[in-house]
């Protein structure tokens, strides 16, 4: 499997991938929102892009199916039920499903709810994996829920992204790492790696070269994943006083949530 990255420099600050096959040169491009990269790019690897697929339905994750579709003949997939919401869908996808890419890539669909009620995560079947998240899980941060539900979200990262390999590799649909290291710190200022990882990318953060975090990276400076810490839930509280002295995973990561939203 080939994956190519591809930092479109908008403002939005996404991530398209080229997902290639080696033995066909088959290319599945995932949220190509800036087609005209990614149409290039897979002209001068010799790559044919056969498959297009949207994580979700959001305009700048769609943006550019139509126009890949038209210069490749490319089928589209998506969540099953967002055939209503991704004009020109052609596959809707379960939990479970695979993605096929030319003769040696296998894709498994994984059903992840939360910032939208449509969204799919791809896992890589690969000696390493890889974990193509789009709005779901970013680095060391969590999608957003105004489509969807923080209950839905924290759900699908304790039940699925929780129990992925420490190894995985972690490719979000957007560039949003140092904003969300700052809010991890401002969350837990006693969080050594965030603050370590902070600096070092002061000076050295490039999207076109971006850092590929792992699981176990993320269980460190991600606060999302972070929802037993003391100094978590103690800082919490000083924003919502009446969280009880004990507070659930689940409260933590929806206060957590409401938080990131006007942060």
């Amino acid at each position: 499997m080939i994956v190519e990255q591809i930092w479109t420099g908008n403002a939005y600050r996404n991530f398209n991938y080229l997902i290639a096959c080696a033995e066909t040169g088959e290319a599945l491009a995932i949220d190509p929102l800036d087609h005209e990269k990614c149409l290039a790019l897979a002209k001068a690897r010799g790559w044919t892009i056969t498959q297009v697929l949207n994580t979700h339905e959001h305009g700048d994750h769609i943006g550019g199916n139509q126009q890949v579709v038209s210069a490749t003949g490319a089928r589209v997939l998506a969540h099953n039920n967002a055939r209503e919401k991704i004009r020109g869908m052609d596959e809707g996808l379960d939990a479970g499903d695979v993605v096929r890419v030319g003769k040696s890539v296998e894709l498994l669909t994984l059903d992840t709810p939360g910032h939208t009620m449509s969204h799919v995560c791809l896992l890589s079947k690969t000696d390493i994996p890889a974990l193509f998240c789009g709005d779901t899980l970013f680095n060391a941060g969590a999608g957003n829920c105004h489509n969807g539900h923080p209950n839905e979200l924290y759900e699908t990262f304790v039940s699925q992204l929780n129990a992925l390999a420490e190894d995985t590799l972690i490719y979000p649909g957007h560039d949003y790492i140092t904003n969300n290291l700052e809010f991890t710190l401002d969350r837990e200022a006693d969080n050594e790696s965030a603050a370590k990882l902070l600096d070092g990318l002061h000076t050295e953060h490039d999207p076109d070269h971006a850092m590929i975090t792992t699981i176990a990276l993320e269980k460190d400076i991600n606060t999302f994943f972070r929802l037993t810490s003391p100094s978590v839930i103690a800082r919490l509280r000083e924003s919502f006083p009446d969280l009880p002295d004990e507070p659930s995973p689940r409260e933590v990561f929806v206060k957590l949530r409401e938080l990131r939203n006007s942060w």
